[in-house]
């Protein structure tokens, strides 16, 4: 949008201050990362907020300064599309998911890979630490959850019950649950200790693409290919909002520190903020040349990062939160 031209220049810039002001969800991100030469399917901050970390089509694994958004670490392995990547709690080590079928976990300071987890039978879409960084949840597309002992590098257990891939798992803040999300349309908790599901939520119309827990384990949210977001309340056992305004699927959600808002990306080329307690859609944030595969808080709830199929990595100020846009909740039940 440069102009050779200074009157030019002037109205540009005019313009683009009129429709910040219309929508503060326009405003330029703090940071983009580019290095990618594929979709970039994940992203994750490290439990400091220092570092992100990013999954990607091209095979790769790439840790950038969340700052600046300088590329410190590439890290290569795996066979096919890494599709998703997580920060261990203790911040020591990275895992990631691939279509290779397998899980690998990496130093989070050297890049050295330290363990490859083998065992599913088809794409592992998704993985989650145990808040005590001991033991590692991975979902598949082999309709199944696997649990594994990070010491040994040995499979724990399987879980099985759900009748289509499993596209996401999360662990509850406890340790003590484990909750995964699939093409079936249901989301389904299991109880870890005793290895058994405990509970099935139903209430999507399409696949459902992740599913978090809040930070006080009470709530969780859930995202779909039926482009809405819902919230669920886990001692009622019962969906309690449902978050429309996405005009495409939505693929990922993320709950804030403090558990008031929620953050979610779609195919529509946006990440939208939602607030918990009143289901009210604020500003969202434009910029993406794409579908937002991946988006995630940071850990002190200041910043967002995400990430697309324009192969960039960027990362968002969040205190512009507070700013109201239009949107819709539905309460379930009201």
């Amino acid at each position: 949008m440069k102009s050779k031209f200074l009157w030019s220049t002037g109205i540009v810039l005019v313009v683009a201050a009129l429709a910040q002001a219309r929508d503060p969800g326009r405003k330029a991100a703090l940071v983009t990362a580019q290095g990618h030469r594929n979709n970039v399917w994940s992203v994750a901050f490290s439990p400091d907020g220092l570092h992100l970390a990013s999954a990607s089509g091209d095979h790769a694994v790439k840790v950038w300064d969340a700052a600046t958004g300088r590329e410190i670490l590439t890290l290569r392995g795996h066979a096919n599309q890494v599709l998703r990547v997580a920060f261990s709690p203790d911040g020591k080590s990275i895992a990631s998911a691939s279509a290779d079928n397998s899980v690998k976990l990496w130093d989070a300071v050297t890049g050295q890979e330290t363990l490859t987890l083998k065992g599913h039978t088809n794409w592992v879409t998704d993985i989650a630490f145990s808040p005590d960084s001991k033991t590692l949840a991975s979902a598949s597309s082999d309709h199944t959850l696997k649990l594994w002992n990070l010491g040994s590098g040995a499979e724990i257990v399987t879980f099985r019950g759900h009748t289509g891939p499993v596209w996401s798992v999360a662990f509850s803040p406890d340790g003590t649950r484990l909750v995964s999300a699939s093409q079936d349309r249901t989301l389904r908790l299991w109880d870890v200790a005793a290895a058994k599901e405990v509970l099935t939520l139903t209430g999507h119309r399409s696949d459902v693409y992740t599913v978090a827990f809040s930070l006080d384990g009470k709530r969780l949210a859930s995202a779909s290919k039926d482009r809405t977001v819902k919230v669920w309340d886990l001692a009622a056992g019962k969906e309690v909002l449902t978050l429309k305004g996405h005009t495409g699927e939505v693929y990922t959600v993320s709950f804030s520190p403090d558990g008031a808002h929620l953050a979610s990306s779609s195919q529509d080329q946006t990440v939208r903020i939602w607030h918990v307690a009143t289901g009210q859609a604020l500003a969202p944030l434009t910029g993406h040349q794409g579908a937002v595969y991946g988006v995630a808080c940071a850990p002190d709830g200041t910043r967002l990062a995400s990430a697309g199929q324009d192969r960039t990595v960027r990362v968002w100020d969040a205190t512009a939160w507070a700013q109201p846009y239009a949107g819709k909740a539905v309460r379930v039940g009201k």
